[in-house]
């Protein structure tokens, strides 16, 4: 039986790839069950259908960024030999992301957040959650680096992690903003000069 209000030739992770990039635009409060149909090309009653409410449509979105957009950035922390590498990587590869044409700019994480979602505790956490996910996979990298001698051991690794986390938000808002991609550089170019401050003296690799 063909699904009431489906229409035929829907296709499902097209529609989610429309529906996350109209998120990451708008933010979750800032989009509109209009904005959905015209940016997914199919009608109210079968964005319901397929996603069941807005809010697991805005769920599976982030998912979905989290897996092909944000991904590209934690895949640097450990293809990188150093963790100082491995974090200015993925700035680098984030600033790549934020300024993309093809994409809006910044992060639909960090910047759905910022749209507002107080009036809904379970997605705000969830969305916090999914921000802290930088800051722990910093942290991780930075354990594994105090155990190969790259970082010394004694480093306040959570604080050089939430350093980082927060040069690398805070890029994600000001590209909102405007700031073009050699603006971000010089962010990033700060950010790795900081580097010995932040960390303190490291072992001898």
């Amino acid at each position: 039986m063909v699904e009431r209000g489906r229409p035929r030739g829907f296709d499902r992770d097209v529609a989610l790839r429309q529906a996350m990039l109209t998120f990451w635009e708008h933010g979750y409060e800032g989009t509109s069950m209009t904005d959905l149909t015209a940016a997914l090309g199919i009608a109210s009653a079968s964005i319901y259908a397929c996603f069941g409410s807005k809010e697991q449509l805005f769920r599976e979105a982030v998912e979905l960024y989290g897996t092909t957009e944000g991904d590209r950035t934690l895949r640097c922390l450990d293809e990188s030999a150093t963790a100082r590498d491995g974090i200015t990587a993925a700035l680098e590869v984030s600033a790549d992301r934020f300024a993309d044409p093809a994409t809006p700019p910044g992060c639909m994480v960090v910047l759905a957040a910022l749209a507002g979602t107080t009036g809904n505790a379970d997605l705000r956490d969830f969305l916090a959650d999914r921000r802290a996910l930088v800051q722990r996979s910093f942290r991780h990298r930075l354990e594994r680096a105090t155990q190969e001698g790259d970082v010394a051991d004694g480093t306040d690794i959570e604080a050089v992690a939430a350093f980082y986390t927060t040069v690398l938000h805070g890029m994600a808002v000001q590209s909102r903003d405007g700031a073009t991609r050699a603006q971000l550089q010089a962010v990033i170019s700060g950010a790795r000069s900081a580097w010995d401050s932040v960390v303190g003296a490291r072992s001898a690799p």
